[in-house]
């Protein structure tokens, strides 16, 4: 939950604790960047953040992230509601609010995002399959051994396919939005991650090159 007022953060936050949900609070924009890379089912955002406004804030979580975004505003016009849902947000509730209704929101974005969950995602025939949870991958049915940054890398490339991620949307979904490094540190993981999963890795079928721009995954999905 992104939320600056702290009685509002409270009393949300105690009504989905009650519901058994785990909630991380955070009271600023830069604060939750931070937080978002520790992977998270759901965002409750306030718009009005002391440093940075929440638009920019869930367009951020948009390039990493396709979670339920919750948005909480003050401003009740129809154009601010879809402006908010064109910048990714999937629900909008205006201020002043019921805990009780925000609670049920949130259960019913969890149970819609968990129904389109997949345990397995299959590709070229099956000879590369990743299963999300034991958060293993096979190519070929043989167990291929990545890392845990590669993992995530691969994992966020082939959850969409023929987008592209620039290098610095990769970083921020591997070490967060306050890691200070060089972009090439993905080139070196992806190079890694083709040895590991392409039969021959000059001519990916997997993981291509956008130059000048990034990656994207172009394995085919199966059915």
């Amino acid at each position: 939950m992104i939320e600056d007022e702290q009685k509002i953060a409270d009393i949300v936050k105690s009504y989905l604790q009650r519901e058994g949900y785990n909630v991380t609070a955070a009271a600023t924009g830069e604060s939750a960047l931070r937080e978002i890379s520790n992977g998270f089912d759901l965002v409750i955002l306030d718009l009005k953040l002391p440093d940075i406004d929440g638009e920019t804030v869930c367009k951020a979580i948009r390039e990493v992230s396709d979670i339920p975004v919750i948005m909480l505003t003050a401003k009740s016009a129809e154009d601010d509601r879809v402006r908010g849902l064109s910048m990714g947000a999937d629900d909008y509730v205006v201020k002043p609010f019921s805990a009780r209704e925000l609670v049920a929101r949130v259960k019913a974005h969890l149970r819609r995002s968990r129904k389109d969950d997949k345990r397995e995602l299959s590709f070229n025939q099956g000879s590369l399959v990743i299963d999300t949870l034991s958060r293993e991958v096979k190519k070929n049915n043989q167990v291929v051994a990545l890392t845990s940054t590669e993992f995530r890398i691969l994992l966020s490339l082939a959850e969409r396919p023929n987008i592209v991620f620039a290098r610095l949307h990769l970083i921020n979904i591997v070490q967060g939005y306050d890691f200070e490094g060089f972009d090439r540190v993905v080139d070196a993981h992806i190079k890694n991650i083709r040895h590991k999963i392409e039969d021959d890795p000059p001519k990916p079928v997997f993981i291509k090159t956008v130059y000048g721009m990034g990656y994207k995954f172009i394995g085919e999905p199966d059915k």
